[in-house]
């Protein structure tokens, strides 16, 4: 198990986010600098006649009154006498049915569908103005997104390419700020740029929560204005959730299952009220000891949770975490990885 990330802020996230595929336990796609060995390892009814008016009976002429006694003759509605019989007749009154209203279609994810499993899930994480953090959030937003295509078909293999934008909506910090929480959010202009940006280029939004000492679904339920949207998600950080008197930086965070599970079952209410296709839940996994407790994660409808293991160094050591965090997966969780241009780089062979 990797030591503390001692290094973990200003060099790590220099990176691409691959989700893993919603249905392929071998994990999805990866990207940076493919290889061999890497690709083959691969997150009335408008068809009704109107009705007629009846003029005038027989033969469209009023006939006249019989019994003007009665005050009132026999007419065929044609003159100002009255209604006839023939007017009240079903056969004469207009018709009273109208078209059905054409059904609203439900919503689709960006590039069709509401199931995750078609798509190879490719992108990039990050956040504007901190390179550190990751592609996303270096140089212009257009062009990463479009390089995020090319990316994401590349890999797709037998699957669609869905390239995803990883935005940070809530990031760790190593002060405590005004509310003691070690984090801070993302302003609502930004995450609306990044959506616009998303749904221009038919790509998945993940809002990525780094909750330092907040409450996990506290974030997530801070960010409910977008998850109503068919084409947000949501990512999770759990080595940067800290623990009372722990700091981001110093040691790695933790989550369990049921906290988790909560977050899912969060996520399938928004779904089901808003009748959403599947939502992505990544969360990403840099040592056996984030997540604990895994046999109490529990698969949500309507949610694809998707295990993204991270960690840090050589092709080896990625290799040998990937391994460990695959091992006794609990059912109903898909697999996908993490890249770091540089970091993943260093002590290749």
């Amino acid at each position: 198990m990797p030591g503390p990330p001692t290094r973990h802020r200003g060099r790590r996230e220099r990176g691409s986010q691959h989700i893993g595929k919603a249905d392929d336990r071998r994990g999805i796609g990866r990207a940076g600098r493919p290889t061999a060995r890497r690709r083959r390892r691969r997150f009335g009814d408008p068809a009704t006649d109107p009705a007629r008016h009846a003029l005038g009976g027989r033969g469209g002429r009023a006939r006249p009154a019989r019994r003007l006694r009665r005050g009132v003759g026999r007419s065929s509605g044609a003159g100002p006498q009255g209604s006839t019989k023939a007017e009240r007749s079903p056969s004469a009154t207009p018709s009273k049915h109208s078209p059905s209203p054409t059904p609203k279609p439900r919503p689709e994810l960006p590039r069709g569908g509401r199931e995750l499993s078609r798509y190879r899930l490719v992108g990039y994480c990050g956040l504007p103005g901190a390179a550190a953090l990751g592609r996303l959030g270096v140089g212009d937003l257009e062009d990463q997104v479009r390089q995020i295509e090319k990316t994401a078909r590349a890999y797709a293999a037998d699957r669609e390419p869905q390239p995803v934008l990883e935005l940070l909506a809530t990031v760790a910090n190593s002060s405590a700020g005004p509310d003691g929480a070690y984090r801070s959010r993302t302003s609502s202009d930004t995450i609306r740029r990044f959506h616009d940006a998303a749904k221009r280029h038919r790509a998945l939004l993940l809002l990525n929560i780094q909750p330092g000492r907040a409450s996990v679904l506290g974030e997530v339920k801070a960010l409910r204005e977008w998850l109503v949207h068919p084409d947000v998600g949501i990512a999770l950080d759990p080595e940067w959730e800290m623990g009372p008197g722990e700091v981001p930086g110093n040691t790695y965070g933790h989550t369990s299952g049921k906290e988790l599970t909560d977050v899912a079952r969060y996520l399938s209410g928004i779904v089901d009220e808003h009748d959403l296709p599947q939502k992505p839940l990544v969360f990403h996994q840099v040592a056996v000891s984030v997540v604990s407790d895994q046999s109490a994660l529990r698969p949500q409808p309507g949610v694809v949770l998707i295990k993204s293991a991270d960690g840090i160094g050589s092709p080896g050591m990625k290799r040998d975490t990937w391994r460990q965090l695959v091992r006794n997966q609990p059912e109903g969780v898909r697999t996908g990885f993490k890249l770091f241009y540089e970091e993943d780089t260093e002590g290749s062979s």
